[in-house]
């Protein structure tokens, strides 16, 4: 899980939302309450006289009026807690303002706890106020006169500076204006000049990095030899490799100097990592320490060595406990991974499952025996003996005394309880979520439809051809005691996946009823990564863009998102990506199939004057999807301009990439592969076949044949058969190649690579990283093969969409990446749905951009 998601889910019922906009209305018109009590008392004051303000972002900005910054320097970083943020902001503002000093603020105080969260980013955590110094000598006078002013003002460590002292001020060098270049993997980052001018990435991690030509000021000398200082010396235990890293600090393996006995050793940073009740990562080591201490002697439990204090970092030492976690045991051996789990491997999966659920629950009731509520149970937090006869809890920073009744302050998506359930009620809670997620593992959809839980049980019966009673106690928990009793209808979708045209009016009428017509950073909700640049919720990929053109290909129009998505693009601001999937690329070229031509060419000639030659490789924000764009365009128009921009960004999808990127159609060597197709269906070049085939060859180097003779791209100690990043993108573009060129090895590759959409489970919907993508490549594709087995693979897979779908205002809509919120863009919801299963239905317009539908009639009768 990406615990990104987890900061996004928050603000809305239904849908990914930035955490800017809490409090306000669904339509993003103001606030729920009609206050402003959201946001900080400077935020809502006047602005002072000869002052500006602006906001970007999660951030409010004040400046002198018509004061120049430099576009770099050094820069002052002050950070503060939850209960202090009013007084430190109105400290700082109070001093920047005496200085004539620029500065900028997060605006409210969900902001801050956003910021400073376990799961939300340790580069960025901590930082409240940043400082604009006009000179450097100015940021040393002025880093001084806050750190007096704030002594004894508590906040986080900014991990990616120079702390001052002891207190909450920090000290880095990095970019003031908002500059960008492209990173090594072609991705529009944050930059700095460099003395001859060039753009470098401005590098921001959780550790502090000085610009090579950039000398450390002397007043920063002192902090940072207090810095190199720091270390684990005075533990009693050696670390030996990190485990696992979070905002609220390290978990360490480890040894006792002394003895040798291996350790685990868990951080705690101060005012860091914080949970829903305010509880930072030291409050919660605490908890913990103390909840271990009352569960000694239970062999279901860690032992606990102690506690220890280094500085400010509390360190809890406790045993190591060898074995495996539930959920890496799990995935190794879900049957649902095969195309065709025979009956003898889905009855043995049901007796390890229910034997599992067991050794659990009776660790849980031991636990409950003691007076202790664990509060986070899921797959993670189990660690399978490797005799699998036995297993151990682990990570009790949520365990309360049973007593106290405490709410859940955090949970893993898969098993958050709802928030009236107290102490042992979330642990029983969990456990019927356990109980389900052990034969199917979509519990994350239950925050969206507690009545989901009986249709996945349902479903689950039916394909391990178990007793559907099996699950009805944990059906009960999981729809809580007030809810009617169990049904056949309970939680299924409005209409099924495989009822077509009924499946395709619905997503339409789930789409338009999600609009926001009042809001300017989306129209339709998606992903997060419409937040992550200026036009994410314009874009192709996540915005309105994509959408546009997923209705256009069954026939619908939207006047009014049409026109936005034009109003909203007019004045791109700076860091808008060029690219294709996430940028100004996608939006002109959705456009002008819209019939906005004029707007269009005006986004495309903003594309053209851009440096080119600097995109990075992959179809989704790099040369090959700028290039065929363009080129369409140009052809389209006879715009000279726009040709030689092609030509331009066909020359930087052509130079060789550096070694070890990414793979598959969006982010790999697929995309300069389909470039080159489309560009010798153009002009016949034979040398272009070539340069497609070797990078075909690549990608096919990358990837990993399964058990079943599959074959499937290796990612990450994981294998990706899907549309995106997998092996259906890269054999959509074998497909293409084929029909061009005959070449034996590539046939049986591409067979193999087909065997991979036959799974009888995935864990997403999405187009590029679920069922909708591979429902695109079956439809599509022009592999031989028996053609009525063919159909009935479609349609099985079809019906896999039923599993995941959801209803919206009685409509049916789709789960985005991560299942915890509803979504409407292209790459990750509903409209990808819609597209791809319109394309199964042969809506000639139903594909995706440069994929048209290949015509080669190959499948035998």
């Amino acid at each position: 899980m990406n615990p990104e998601y987890a900061l996004y889910s928050g603000t809305d019922r239904w849908f990914y939302d930035t955490p800017r906009r809490a409090g306000r209305t669904a339509d993003g018109s103001g606030n729920a309450n009609g206050s402003d009590g959201h946001r900080y008392a400077l935020a809502r004051r006047p602005v002072p006289e000869g002052w500006e303000s602006a906001e970007r972002g999660d951030w409010f900005s004040l400046a002198p009026a018509g004061r120049q910054l430099p576009a770099q320097g050094w820069k002052i970083h002050v950070s503060a807690t939850p209960d202090n943020a009013e007084e430190v902001l109105e400290t700082v503002a109070g001093i920047c303002q005496e200085r004539a000093t620029a500065f900028k603020f997060l605006a409210g105080p969900a902001l801050l706890l956003h910021r400073n969260t376990k799961y939300a980013d340790r580069a960025g955590s901590g930082k409240f106020v940043t400082v604009y110094p006009a000179t450097t000598a100015a940021c040393g006078e002025l880093a001084a006169e806050l750190a007096d002013a704030l002594k004894g003002s508590a906040g986080p460590v900014v991990l990616s500076d120079l702390r001052w002292g002891e207190g909450p001020v920090h000290v880095r060098y990095g970019a003031f204006a908002p500059r960008f270049t492209r990173a090594a993997d072609g991705s529009l980052v944050p930059a700095v000049a460099d003395p001859a001018g060039r753009l470098v990435p401005d590098t921001r991690g959780p550790a502090f990095r000085l610009p090579d030509w950039v000398e450390l000021p002397d007043f920063l000398r002192p902090h940072a030899e207090a810095r190199a200082a720091q270390g684990t010396t005075d533990l009693p235990y050696t670390v030996e490799r990190a485990l696992h890293f979070s905002n609220g600090g390290g978990v360490y393996a480890g040894s006792h100097r002394e003895t040798g006995e291996a350790v685990v050793l868990k951080e705690g940073r101060p005012h860091a990592g914080l949970a829903a009740d305010g509880a930072d990562a030291v409050t919660r080591l605490e908890r913990e320490y103390a909840a271990l201490r009352a569960l000694e002697g239970l062999a279901c439990v860690p032992r606990v060595h102690g506690l220890h204090t280094v500085g400010e970092h509390r360190f809890l030492a406790m045993e190591f406990i060898p074995g495996t976690p539930l959920n890496t045991v799990f995935a190794r051996r879900f049957p649902l991974s095969a195309a065709e789990p025979a009956a003898e491997a889905l009855a043995e999966h049901t007796a390890w499952a229910l034997r599992t659920h067991q050794l659990v629950t009776e660790a849980v009731e031991a636990l409950h025996t003691r007076g202790i509520a664990f509060g986070d149970l899921h797959m993670n937090n189990i660690m399978v003996a490797p005799d699998q006869l036995s297993v151990t809890l682990l990570d009790f920073e949520a365990a309360t005394p049973a007593a106290e009744r405490r709410p859940q302050i955090v949970a893993n998506p898969a098993f958050v309880a709802p928030p009236h359930l107290r102490g042992t009620e979330v642990d029983r809670y969990a456990l019927a979520c356990l109980r389900l997620a052990l034969f199917v593992p979509l519990t994350t959809l239950l925050p969206l439809d507690r009545d989901k839980a009986a249709h996945l049980a349902g479903l689950a019966a039916d394909r391990y051809g178990i007793d559907r009673a099996l699950f009805d106690e944990a059906v009960t928990e999981l729809a809580g005691p007030a809810r009617p009793e169990a049904g056949p209808s309970r939680g299924r979708p409005p209409v099924s996946a495989t009822d077509w045209p009924a499946a395709r009016d619905s997503m339409v009428a789930a789409l338009l009823a999600s609009a926001t017509p009042g809001r300017d950073d989306r129209y339709f909700p998606g992903d997060i990564a419409q937040f992550a640049t200026p036009a994410g919720g314009q874009s192709y990929g996540y915005g309105a863009a994509g959408v546009l053109h997923a209705l256009h290909t069954v026939g619908v129009r939207c006047e009014e998102a049409e026109e936005w998505l034009i109003r909203t693009t007019r004045h791109p601001a700076s860091g808008t990506p060029t690219g294709f999937y996430d940028g100004l690329t996608g939006i002109a070229w959705t456009l002008d199939r819209l019939g906005h031509r004029e707007e269009a060419l005006r986004l495309a000639h903003l594309v053209a004057a851009e440096p080119l030659d600097a995109l990075g490789p992959g179809l989704h924000s790099g040369a090959p999807g700028v290039a065929l764009a363009l080129r369409d365009l140009a052809d389209a128009t006879d715009d000279p301009a726009l040709g030689q921009a092609a030509d331009r960004a066909e020359a930087a999808a052509l130079r060789p990439a550096a070694p070890g990127g990414k793979a598959g159609l969006l982010h790999g060597p697929a995309g300069t592969a389909l470039l080159c197709l489309r560009r010798h269906a153009r002009t016949g070049e034979p040398a272009l076949l070539d340069t497609a085939a070797t990078a075909l060859r690549e990608e096919l180097g990358r990837c990993v044949p399964g058990p079943d003779g599959s074959l499937v791209v290796s990612e990450a100690r994981r294998t990706m058969p899907y549309l995106g990043s997998g092996s259906a993108g890269i054999a959509m573009v074998l497909d293409d190649y084929l029909d061009r060129r005959p070449d034996p090895a590539f046939e049986e590759a591409r067979t193999a690579l087909l065997r991979a959409t036959g799974s009888a489970f995935y864990i997403q919907p999405g187009l590029f990283r679920g069922v909708a993508g591979l429902l695109l490549h079956l439809a599509r594709t022009t592999t031989p093969g028996d053609r009525a087995a063919r159909t009935a693979l479609l349609t099985r897979q079809t019906a896999l969409l039923d599993w995941h779908a959801l209803t919206y205002q009685g409509h049916l809509a789709h789960p985005g990446e991560q299942l915890t919120r509803l979504s409407m863009d292209l790459s990750t919801g509903t409209a990808g749905v819609l597209l791809a299963l319109a394309a199964t239905h042969g809506e000639p317009a139903a594909h995706l951009p440069f994929l048209p539908p290949l015509r080669r009639p190959t499948d035998r009768p």
